[in-house]
Order: C-alpha cells, then sequence, then structure tokens
C-alpha cells in the first residue's frame, strides 16, 4: 500500500489539484510537468509490477507438475505520459520482467519484455475535487528469453509456461495500475482541506469547472476560499470568472499559475478583518535617537509643551479602517493602505490621553516571490507618506512640519511589520511532497503569473 501511495502522489503531479475562479486561480500543467513524472516515476511503478504469480502445472508427464515461479525484478526503462484532449492522459511504459522458475533440483530464469498502456480520464469529483479512473487498460508480451547461464527448456513446455505467465499478468498488472489511480483519489481529498494562512486563518481550494484539457496541457479553474474564524471572506461585490491567457509564463515550464485580482483583494481584506494590518509603535525615553517623545513634538507644537513639561513616551496607533488596494499593472503591482493614526500619551491612570489624530495614506511596492508552496512578498515606500490632520487636541498642527517626524517614525516600523506579515506567504496549489522550484513571477494587468518546475521529495 505505501509503495500504491508513492506512485499515487507521482500521478498527481498530472493534475492541477487547486485554484480559483471566484476569487480566481487557473492552475495548468505542461508537457514539461509529463516529462518529469515519466522519469520519477519509473521506480514506484517498479515496486508497484512486483505482483505474484501462481503455480504453473506441468501436464507433458504422466502427472501433473507444480512448477513454482517467482519475479525476481522488474526493470521499467521507459514510460511515456501524453494528454488526451478532453479526456485526460495516456500511460504507456515498457517493463522487462525477469523469472526465476524452479523446475525440480535446478531451476531457468526468464526475461519477458511488456508494454504496458492505459488511458486515465480525469473529471471533477462532487466534493470539489478532481477524480481520476482508467477507462481503459492493456497489455501486450514479447516472447520469453531464456537468459545465458540458465538450464534449457523445452520448447513444448516453454510455449505453455509463458502462457501461463501472460494470462496472470494481463489480469494482474492492470489491476494493480488501476489501484494505484483509485488510490490517487484518496489523495485528491486532501487537496480541499483547509491549510493555514496565519494563527486564526485558513484558505481552502476546490474545483468548479470539469478540467480543460488540451494536447498541450491540463488545466483547472479553482476556488480559493479565504476563511477567519471558521467564517468565509466574501468580497463586497460581484466578480467576474477569471481566465488565463493562453501563452504566458515561462516556455518550458512544467507548471503555470494564474492568480486573478479577486485572490489578492480577499487575501488583503482578509488581513483587515483579522486586525493583523494594526500597529502600535511606542517611543521609548532612554533611546537618544528615537524622537517619538513629548520633547520632540513639543518643539513643533507649543501646546504639546506646556501640557506636558516632562518627557513622555509617545504611541502611535494606527488602525485600518479602509479595505488595503492591490493594484496590479503589467510588470508592477502596488498596494496602497488609509491607516488612521492617533497619537496619545500615557495618562496616570494607565488609560491614553489623544493628542491628535491624523489620516494617512501610504502606497507601497509590492515584490512578489514563491518559496516552496507560498507566494510571499516584500514592500517600499513609494512617494512620501501622505498626512493630514483629522483631529487635534492640542490646537493647531503645522502639517508640514509634523510629517517630517511622525513621517520618519511611522514609516520603518510599518514596512517591518508588513514584511515580517507579507513573509509568512499564502499556500499556493500544490499536493502533498511537492513544491515549486525556479519559479518566476510576472505581473499582468489585473492578475498574477508564476511559472516554473516542480520538485517532488519523498
Amino acid at each position: 500500500m505505501a509503495q500504491e501511495c508513492r506512485l499515487g502522489l507521482l500521478l498527481a503531479l498530472l493534475l492541477p489539484v487547486v485554484g480559483a475562479s471566484m476569487p480566481g486561480t487557473v492552475v495548468r500543467l505542461n508537457e514539461a510537468a509529463l516529462s518529469y513524472v515519466s522519469e520519477i516515476g519509473k521506480a514506484p511503478l517498479q515496486r508497484a509490477l512486483q505482483v505474484t504469480v501462481p503455480d504453473f502445472l506441468d501436464r507433458s508427464g504422466e502427472r501433473l507438475r507444480p512448477t513454482r515461479i517467482q519475479i525476481l525484478n522488474v526493470h521499467v526503462p521507459h514510460i511515456h505520459l501524453k494528454f488526451i484532449a478532453g479526456f485526460g492522459v495516456r500511460l504507456s511504459a515498457a517493463a522487462n520482467f525477469t523469472f526465476k522458475v524452479f523446475r525440480g533440483p535446478e531451476h531457468l530464469e526468464l526475461l519477458l519484455p511488456v508494454v504496458l498502456q492505459a488511458d486515465v480520464h480525469v473529471a471533477q469529483g462532487s466534493i470539489g475535487t478532481p477524480v481520476v479512473s482508467i477507462s481503459t487498460c492493456f497489455s501486450l508480451f514479447d516472447n520469453a528469453i531464456v537468459l545465458d547461464g540458465s538450464n534449457s527448456m523445452a520448447p513444448a513446455l516453454l510455449v505453455p509456461l509463458q502462457q501461463h505467465i501472460n494470462a496472470v499478468l494481463r489480469d494482474k498488472l492492470c489491476l494493480s495500475i488501476a489501484s494505484l489511480v483509485q488510490d490517487l483519489n484518496v489523495h485528491m481529498g486532501t487537496v480541499i482541506g483547509l491549510t493555514p494562512v496565519g494563527p486564526e486563518s485558513q484558505i481552502r481550494y476546490s474545483v468548479v469547472n470539469v478540467p480543460n484539457i488540451t494536447n498541450d496541457y491540463i488545466s483547472l479553474d479553482l476556488n480559493a476560499v479565504l476563511f477567519l474564524l471558521g467564517k468565509p471572506i466574501v468580497l463586497p461585490l460581484d466578480v467576474t470568472p477569471f481566465v488565463l491567457p493562453e501563452h504566458v509564463g515561462t516556455i518550458g515550464a512544467m507548471a503555470t499559475v494564474g492568480l486573478s485580482q479577486d485572490l489578492f483583494d480577499s487575501a488583503l481584506l482578509l488581513l483587515q478583518k483579522a486586525g493583523a494590518l494594526n500597529l502600535d509603535i511606542t517611543g521609548q525615553l532612554k533611546s537618544d535617537d528615537n524622537p517619538l517623545n513629548t520633547s520632540m513634538l513639543g518643539q513643533l507644537i507649543p501646546e504639546v509643551a506646556r501640557q506636558f513639561p516632562e518627557p513622555m513616551p509617545v504611541v502611535l496607533k494606527a488602525r485600518l479602517g479602509a479595505t488595503p488596494v492591490a493594484m496590479l499593472r503589467t510588470n508592477n503591482a502596488t498596494l496602497r493602505l488609509q491607516p488612521f493614526v492617533e497619537v496619545l500619551v500615557p495618562a496616570s491612570n494607565s488609560a491614553f490621553q489623544s493628542l491628535f489624530s491624523l489620516d494617512v495614506v501610504v502606497t507601497l511596492s509590492l515584490q512578489l516571490s514563491v518559496s516552496k508552496v507560498k507566494l510571499q512578498a516584500t514592500t517600499s515606500v513609494l512617494g512620501d507618506v501622505q498626512l493630514t490632520v483629522a483631529s487635534s487636541n492640542v490646537g493647531f498642527i503645522d502639517t508640514d512640519q509634523v510629517h517630517a517626524l511622525v513621517g520618519t517614525v511611522f514609516e520603518k516600523p510599518l514596512l517591518d511589520h508588513l514584511n515580517a506579515l507579507l513573509g509568512i506567504g499564502i499556500g499556493l496549489p500544490s499536493v502533498v511532497n511537492l513544491q515549486y522550484v525556479t519559479p518566476e513571477v510576472s505581473v499582468y494587468e489585473g492578475y498574477v503569473v508564476i511559472s516554473g518546475g516542480l520538485l517532488y521529495q519523498r
């Protein structure tokens, strides 16, 4: 069963198992992925074809003589996989079986070349997973060869012996392949499980359409739903289905993944609702180079100096009321935040006294990257941080003067906070033990494309 599970997972590489259309993700596996699976699938297939052969009953004498047959080795020198448009994948494999035939006190070894072919149908399951099944399967047998060093066998006995072996393998080999494919459906059930995004948030992928299969690739539209505290994140506006253009991504890539604007919007809405984008910045009085205290503010705002003749630490509380906006343009991804920042000082009763509040607008550049199976991002500020006074308990505030102080103090902690948060990443379409290698991320108008290789690690 362990061998079947491993090969089942290898066959899973043939299938784009996760993505979305509302919000939209499309996963497309290309011919290069089939070549990769063909290579790494040889060893597991060899182990799976190690079936048992019952004794052969020799009828050449006056009485029946049982002859034990054992498979010594199965060597698969070649596997070829190709897409069947509108259907699935065709598996063709060449296998050489080495048998030991125990006849009396001596034995002989036979080499039997076999060609296997199976058509795997790919469909959409009722619970939102891809479902695979064997449509046709057959084996073609060449003549058995008596290996050098073995005792000879009369043709009159060799012919019925091979007929016996062929009859057994004809059924058992296809049953083994069918079992592997059926076992794959069990693994597909894990695809729709919840994958953690943060401490209280998850993402779940499921198939929403029948697979689109051409002679060059297999593609699925999938639904990616983000959850916060068990509740789905729902976009406030209707979204349109996402269609991944035909010719995008790196030429020769195994996998091409398209992520629509809607997926980014959902992720940002989740972060906002979770409060993950909120930020508290506290000044430290003992730090000589930290300007975040009442003495520094008092030099710019006289009322602050009057109310607080002794230096007091200042706290900036940034709270995100408006939903962050991600903008995807060709070769350019940006993030726009509009936090409400309250400037506070601690009061004697452990509460805080508000000095003033600011409406802030900051535009950030997003640099997207992929690590194994996660999409990550880092940010940097584009242009100036925009500040406007929302309210004041310390009289008139010259925004230009405050901008230099508050903007400098606010910018670095904000970037540190966002980069740590976005560095956690969000899970991309994958299966167990599979990750992306040498991925390239490209930004287009309204969507992002990830293309690259795949690595399966047992």
